[in-house]
């Protein structure tokens, strides 16, 4: 039967956006495993609530219970209640199960419990939290990431043009009205080929008139605060003055038992209750009973908002962009209470906390997760104080401790802050900054260590804000004196370890040297001698400058950890390891010093200093190696060892032959290979550095001179591993796949995950300049040109706010942005303009001209930025004159370079389109600065059983077990629910992942339900425009596609273009696929436009032979069928054809399949020609009609275009089939030298021979694999499982040989295709299912994959793929391992 034309955008069945499956529709069953057999639902009752119903699990804890509890909507705000059962209050530590009688169903009250003036205080300042993020523009006052989902999913109707009301002609300079598009098509500013990058766009609901919900008038403290003597007695807390909405004005008395109405007045006294008010153990309840005008505002608006947007984040997410107009929506936050304030006296000591959070037994998972909540929470708060603690620093509201001005500390909070001393021995001010991040990394890496109990790190962060970096950690405990026998004297004051350590023995410093020696080797670190400045011979274990303490409390710490990772021998060209020795050794060593300077050192590669510039200075000398660099890197070495020890047992005769004879030849060949790698045992491979070499002001006893000799070729041999194999592989990654980096945070994490450190960012451009692709890698030169530029300016930045005063802040911020956009700037003086204000406001003039940051030009900045480059990056012939010369070459935006300058700065700009283009006027005004925020860098705590769940579900896809992934990814879903509550970046990629395994399931609603969880947490906690939320916006798209809401699938495929073309521009590999998807789900000729840039994007960057280019191909083969110009079809559906021969043969069933649509296509051609000739155009209408895709072909297109539906094959079996190739043309080779047809002839019965051989004789993952209905869909194969691909697919593998990549191109990766008698791009279906032929053999063959992916074979069940892309940048290889 043919399918029917679809009318219009609509799809079929067409559902409302606002259904039951929202937002919060999945957090049930994210948070609490379903099918548990430890879960079951109790009843709950009391404290003024509605009874409910609510899901337990057997292990938690009574305190834990009660946590979940108060984050319910049901009871929130109320706090300080305990749970009771049978008449009895609970033990707050007693474990659920452990209750005597506690079932299924079983009923637990809710007890208010009286309040102390502490849990009083925090129960108001959390109702005012509760008041105050009611409104939706609230994120952006506060400089927090929103949420746009419920926006836009909630919209009756897809508006993209901008409002043309009062208020927006008010917030913005320049308004650019736009005319509404009709029928849901896309605005022209995401068309493809727009230049216009519109802001308003971006956040839709910020510049609609917000309906602030009103509570009340007024909330304050008394006058009559605080209570008298004679009242605390009586048990008065505070005193609370209200002023209603009917304007009523109430005094409220805090007391243990809660809050009541006394008789008090502005004008008298008088603390008694009034007779007819209640005593309510909430806030908000006597404020409903005195205030019905806030009963209803209060009920109508709590539960608008969904609770997971309600939530606040662990860490806060700023945003750049701030509302449109801060005055009008600025509000009140009745902070005149004073509950938010914390008393100078009562500042936590954050140590404590954290350490006793880390103290917490972790026997068993529930005890680790209590753990690592407690430990998230521990570390949120201090981070927020942190923040908070810069702000009151740099603004001059904290006096500094100490006395000198160079180096002021501050004590805040429980803090203690410190810029830290400019040394000249590190490099001046930029060496000081570069040992307060390298202090937190080495922080960091300590306390991620598994299983090393005992050795504690104090809590530190770093945080930028106002040009100035400060320091923060937790106050260090007292320091204990150990404890020595009698009559001796005690060692200083608990140092245990250190070079001034001195020589004492004790059972702590036995302890400490224990947990030093199982750290280094976790972190591959070599224990090492040096010598003190006292000539005495140190053990270390950690760099130079590290020291062990013992605390007052009893704890053993580690500080100074700034230098724990070995040096960059690239940066560390005048560096060299000083040797202590005597006056005879002296002269040789300084002979050998002379020698090694004139020579080429040991460890870099021939002409190492020629190619690469390399090893050369840095601004500062703490240029120290990734631990992801020195891990890729052993891995290097072992990888060289296996091969060395292979080769060389090869040549004595072969491995068995070794292993078998009692001699010597095995054990030669072992450290043969172990010297020639540089291990430092001559039996085993063992690879471990060095952290004080190349570092001033080290030296080392004389008789380590031949290992530290051996150390400084590894430290050498490392540094150049960077630019020799791992920068070249990041540049090959980013060629050959689509999921490339988009932004500078993006770019950062890619290549930190390579070890490779951005001081490296001008070896990446000089790498991709001298490939033969690098038109093909142009956006990511692009990328790397735009880090390098916002950072140099960052630094120029920092040091241009040190000269500014605060009222004069936001007008050098934007004077600084001018400089930098606008060639030429020519600011207007400051007298001038200030003197121009003042006569319109009739005060006095503004300030004078004579300041130092107003004289800055653009000239001036460029320069300074460009010598700022050249410092860093040995670049200097990329940026050019000025930035337009930079944008026109490179093809940046500016809209994009102003989105890094702010999030690296901390600026917040005001939401409205700016025109940045102009090159006269001033872009951006100081009302535009709306405000600056503390940048802070922290610990990032940990989620080790969720990331575990996690990484095992990832192992359990590469092995095609769908189904045991699916439940371990719920399983890890609900871990990371108890300990971050969702609102984590991990959970986020585990719900993406949960959801795509849900949808090639056939679960649509269920996929539906997850994404959108997961879009909201990825807006919230990366960023409403990361690169990883417009992904998974994307993702979102099929979903709801598959459950024919494509109105929406067209809004969120547009929201993603729409931050795709602010943070990088169209000219991206992803921009490709997005408008693939596009032209799937648009109709007219729309879709065509973003077809069309598909194919030119997907031609210029993986050229005309590659898969994602023959796709493309087809698809614009379709659209013009369905418009019924053939004659573009045909020829199109010729060049994917040609692609796919140049790919495959051409009896591949992908070949085929093509050649199949391309005859339908002739036939319809010729059926047309005929038809017009005898009848006219009437049938014309018809016959499109039969042409056009249906809507499962869509999906699954759809699916295939985003990565959901890939296959990987082993990189074993493309190996296996290079070497058949290889013994292929060498047999023909000898063959064709005796010139004889006989022998050609028995050539060609070999070639034969050899096919079936590696094709029939193992049974390798073959290309062509069948689809079927009846088991599981598209399971990845698993190299290690070659001789059973076959069964763990649960299909029949038929052989298939696959020719070579024409033109350099990757290996095809998996075809799904089947034999089709006719071409199902029409959406014509086959009449007979096709089944799997193991379906009874295999467990997981059982489950029928139902839903929208139940469809007949189709053009879209050819997958071809490079990667196989999974989940936020997590590639699934099939050689069981991760790649990232």
């Amino acid at each position: 039967m043919k399918d029917k034309v679809r009318k219009g955008a609509g799809g079929r069945n067409q559902t409302k956006t606002n259904d039951a499956n929202s937002v919060t529709a999945g957090k049930d069953a994210a948070a609490v495993k379903q099918g548990d057999d430890t879960s079951f639902p109790v009843k709950i009752q009391g404290a003024g609530v509605e009874p409910f119903e609510f899901q337990v699990c057997g292990c938690w804890l009574v305190q834990d219970t009660v946590t979940t509890l108060l984050s319910r909507n049901e009871v929130s705000p109320r706090s300080n209640l305990s749970l009771a059962f049978a008449g009895a209050t609970l033990d707050p530590l007693a474990e659920l199960q452990s209750l005597k009688g506690f079932k299924r169903g079983t009923v637990l009250r809710l007890v208010e419990e009286p309040y102390t003036v502490c849990s009083a205080r925090h129960h108001l300042a959390q109702v005012l939290e509760l008041l105050r993020t009611s409104g939706p523009q609230d994120a952006l006052r506060e400089g927090r990431s929103p949420s746009l989902l419920e926006t836009l999913t909630h919209a009756p109707t897809p508006d993209y043009s901008l409002s043309n009301g009062k208020s927006l002609k008010r917030s913005t300079s320049n308004p650019k009205p736009e005319v509404a598009t009709h029928d849901g098509a896309p605005p022209e500013y995401l068309l493809p080929g727009s230049s216009d990058r519109p802001l308003m766009a971006l956040l839709p609901h910020s510049f609609q008139p917000e309906q602030v919900p009103s509570y009340m008038k007024d909330l304050s403290l008394s006058c009559w605060d605080p209570p008298p003597g004679h009242r605390k007695l009586q048990g008065d807390f505070l005193y609370i003055t209200v002023v209603t909405l009917e304007g009523q004005r109430r005094d409220i008395t805090s007391s243990p038992k809660g809050f009541f109405v006394n008789r008090s007045t502005q004008e008298a006294f008088d603390p008694r209750p009034t007779q007819s008010s209640p005593v309510c153990h909430c806030f908000t309840d006597l404020l409903s009973h005195i205030s019905p005008a806030f009963q209803q505002a209060f009920t109508k608006n709590r539960h608008q908002v969904p609770q997971v947007e309600m939530m606040p984040t662990p860490y806060q997410t700023r945003c750049w962009l701030g509302p449109p107009c801060a005055t009008r929506t600025h509000k009140k936050n009745f902070s005149r209470l004073g509950v938010d304030e914390q008393p100078a006296n009562q500042a936590p000591d954050w140590n404590e906390e954290l350490q006793a959070a880390r103290d917490l037994p972790q026997t068993n998972q529930e005890e680790r997760l209590r753990r690592e909540r407690a430990l998230l929470q521990v570390n949120s708060a201090f981070v927020r104080t942190v923040s908070l603690g810069a702000e009151t620093v740099v603004e001059g509201f904290a006096e500094p401790v100490n006395g000198n001005p160079e180096d002021p500390a501050f004590l805040f909070g429980g803090l203690f802050m410190s810029q830290g001393a400019a040394s000249a021995v590190f490099g001046g001010v930029r060496g000081r900054r570069a040992a307060q991040r390298l202090e937190l990394k080495g922080v960091q890496a300590y306390s991620d260590l598994q299983g090393l109990q005992g050795l504690h790190t104090l809590p530190t962060a770093i945080v930028d804000y106002r040009g100035v970096r400060l320091s923060a950690q937790g106050l260090a405990p007292g320091l204990e004196g150990t404890e020595q026998e009698e009559g001796t004297t005690p060692v200083s004051r608990g140092l245990l370890y250190g070079v001034n350590a001195g020589c004492q023995e004790s059972p702590h410093r036995r302890r400490m040297l224990e947990l030093l020696a199982h750290s280094a080797k976790a972190l591959s670190l070599q224990k090492h001698v040096v010598a003190a400045p006292n000539g005495h011979r140190v053990p270390l274990f950690t760099s130079v400058d590290a020291q062990g303490l013992l605390g007052a409390d009893g704890r053993l710490y580690i500080l100074d950890v700034f230098r724990t990772f070995p040096a960059d021998a690239n940066y560390c060209a005048d560096v060299n390891s000083e040797i202590r020795s005597g006056e005879e050794e002296l002269k040789e060593s300084c002979k050998e010093a002379e020698e090694n300077s004139t020579s080429v050192k040991e460890g870099w590669p021939l002409n190492y200093q020629e190619d690469c510039g390399l090893p050369r200075t840095f601004p500062h000398s703490l240029c120290r190696l990734r631990p992801e660099l020195m891990q890729a890197f052993v891995q290097h070495k072992h990888t060289q060892f296996t091969q060395l020890v292979k080769e060389k047992l090869d040549d004595n005769g072969g491995f068995e032959e070794c292993a078998t004879a009692c001699d010597s030849r095995a054990t030669e060949a072992v450290r043969a290979a172990c010297k020639e790698v540089g291990s430092l045992s001559d039996i085993i491979f063992e690879m471990r550095l060095c952290p004080n070499l190349f570092s001033p002001g080290v030296s080392f006893p004389s008789s380590e001179s031949a290992s530290i000799k051996l150390h400084e070729r590894l430290l050498r041999e490392a540094a150049a591993f960077i630019v020799t194999h791992q920068i070249p592989a990041f540049v090959s990654h980013c060629l050959q796949s689509n999921d490339t980096p988009m932004d500078g945070a993006s770019l950062k994490e890619a290549l930190h995950q390579r070890g490779i450190n951005l001081r490296y960012l001008g070896h990446v451009i000089k790498a991709i300049k001298q490939s033969k692709h690098k038109e093909r890698m142009r956006h990511l030169l692009r990328l790397a040109i735009c880090e390098i530029l916002m950072r140099s300016t960052r630094r120029v930045f920092n040091s241009f706010l040190q000269g500014v005063d605060m009222p004069c802040l936001a007008t050098a911020v934007s004077h600084f942005l001018c400089c930098l956009l606008v060639p030429h700037f020519a600011a207007t003086p400051l007298g001038e303009d200030t003197k121009k204000k003042s006569r319109r406001r009739g005060r006095g003039p503004g300030a004078s001209e004579s300041t130092t940051w107003s004289t800055l030009t653009a000239v001036e900045l460029w320069n300074l930025v460009c010598q700022d480059v050249e410092e860093t990056y040995s670049i200097s012939d990329c940026l050019g004159s000025g930035l337009n010369q930079l944008v026109e070459r490179y093809g940046l935006q500016k809209i994009s370079l102003v989105r890094e300058f702010c999030l690296k700065t901390g600026v917040q700009l005001r939401l409205r389109d700016y025109m940045l283009e102009s090159q006269s006027k001033a872009p951006i005004g100081p009302d535009d600065i709306i405000n600056i925020f503390p940048v802070v860098k922290h610990i990032h705590m940990p989620t080790s059983d969720g990331s575990k769940a996690f990484r095992t579900a990832q192992n359990s896809l590469q092995k095609g077990l769908l189904d045991h992934g699916y439940e371990q990814l719920k399983d890890a879903a609900y871990l990371f629910g108890r300990v971050c509550d969702d609102l984590h970046h991990e959970a986020c990629y585990c719900h993406s992942l949960l959801a795509k395994l849900a949808f090639l399931q056939g679960k649509a609603a269920e996929a539906r339900s997850v994404q959108l969880r997961a879009v909201v947490i990825s807006e919230r906690v990366l960023g409403f425009d990361h690169p990883h939320t417009l992904h998974q916006y994307a993702l979102l798209a099929v979903y709801v596609y598959a459950g024919g809401e494509t109105n929406l699938a067209q809004k969120c495929l547009l929201r993603a273009r729409h931050l795709l073309l602010t943070i990088h521009g169209e000219d991206h590999p992803y921009t490709a696929m997005l408008d693939s998807c596009l032209g799937l789900v648009l109709t007219g000729e729309e879709a065509g436009q973003y077809l069309k840039n598909a194919l030119r994007l997907n031609t210029s960057f993986f050229g005309p032979t590659n898969l994602h280019t023959a796709l493309t191909q087809h698809l614009m083969s379709q659209w013009l069928c369905s418009k019924g110009d053939y004659r573009g079809a045909m020829n199109h559906e010729k060049e994917a054809l040609s692609a796919f021969t140049s790919l495959f043969d051409e009896d591949h069933p992908q070949t085929r399949c093509s050649k199949e649509f391309l005859c339908t296509i002739t036939k319809q051609a010729v059926q047309v020609e005929r038809s017009l000739r005898q009848t006219g155009g009437n049938v014309t209408e018809q016959i499109v009609e039969c042409l056009s895709p249906t809507s499962e072909t869509v999906l699954e297109q759809m699916g295939l275009i985003t990565g959901i539906r890939r296959i990987t094959v082993s990189e074993r079996f493309q190996e296996l089939k290079q070497k058949h190739q290889e013994l292929k043309a060498a047999v023909a080779k000898e063959l064709m030298s005796k010139a004889a047809n006989e022998l050609l002839e028995v050539m060609n019965g070999q070639d034969k021979e050899q096919a079936q051989g590696i094709g029939n004789g193992k049974e390798v993952p073959s290309l062509a694999v069948e689809k079927t209905s009846e088991c599981q869909q598209e399971q990845p194969v698993e190299e290690t499982s070659v001789d059973t691909a076959a069964s763990a697919n649960c299909q029949m593998v038929e052989p298939e040989e696959e020719k070579e990549v024409a033109g350099g191109e990757a290996e095809p990766k998996m075809v799904d295709c089947t034999d089709l008698e006719s071409s199902a791009a029409n959406g014509v279906k086959t009449t007979e299912e096709m089944h799997c032929d193991q379906t009874n053999e295999m467990k997981s063959g059982s489950d029928k994959v139902t839903g929208s992916l139940k469809s007949k074979a189709t053009w879209a069940d050819i997958v071809v793929s490079n990667t196989a892309v999974v989940n936020g940048g997590v590639n699934i290889s099939v050689n069981g391992t991760d790649q990232e």
